[in-house]
């Protein structure tokens, strides 16, 4: 499946969006005419298309797992540790050019050595967040942190399992082209393309 992908700044969205996610929310898929939005809505509707590649397991309970981890990392990561820092360091330095808040910069940074425990504590157990095979919770929790680790603000060192895990999915030849793109006016951390970080 080929595809186009189109930059938007979401602090500056056109009225194109809002036509498509009343929501006026991204990220938007168009496809044949039909209109996806949402992460998970996405995720789910590529998963079913593609029927060679399976990111979601066969078994119900294993399924269920899955999309536990998902709303774990859209959800409370997102609200922990991505808006803390990302809408801290991104957002409102483009939005509205303020310096971060350093207080809530710091929560967010003390919430993601609680994440990255639980990361490691499941690759301990796992071979991949939702078991012995790479799913869709792999893909929610490492596309929410490349932004994080792009910004450096990831303590890989204190975290084996979790670097080793995340190792594995900057190598993916799907990982790749994430890890080529940039932040205007933001430089990547210099171990961010590195896939032996």
């Amino acid at each position: 499946m080929l595809f186009v992908l189109k930059d938007e700044e979401p602090w500056n969205l056109p009225a194109d969006v809002f036509k498509l996610n009343p929501a006026g929310e991204l990220p938007i898929f168009l496809s044949d005419g039909n209109v996806v939005a949402g992460n998970y809505a996405i995720s789910e509707y590529l998963e079913e298309l593609n029927q060679e590649i399976r990111l979601m397991p066969e078994d119900i309970k294993q399924r269920a797992e899955v999309r536990r981890l998902i709303a774990w990392f859209d959800e409370k990561f997102y609200r922990e540790v991505y808006r803390n820092i990302v809408y801290e360091k991104v957002h409102k330095r483009f939005a509205k050019g303020l310096a971060p808040d350093s207080k809530i910069l710091k929560i967010g940074l003390n919430n993601l050595n609680f994440h990255l425990e639980y990361i490691d504590w499941l690759i301990e157990r796992r071979n991949y967040l939702g078991g012995e095979e790479l799913t869709m919770a792999d893909i929610t929790a490492a596309a929410h942190l490349s932004i994080i680790d792009y910004l450096g603000d990831v303590p890989w060192e204190g975290y084996r399992n979790a670097k080793i895990w995340y190792s594995k999915m900057k190598s993916r030849p799907s990982f790749k082209d994430i890890l080529k793109d940039n932040i205007k006016g933001i430089l990547p951390a210099k171990h961010y393309a590195d896939l032996d970080f």
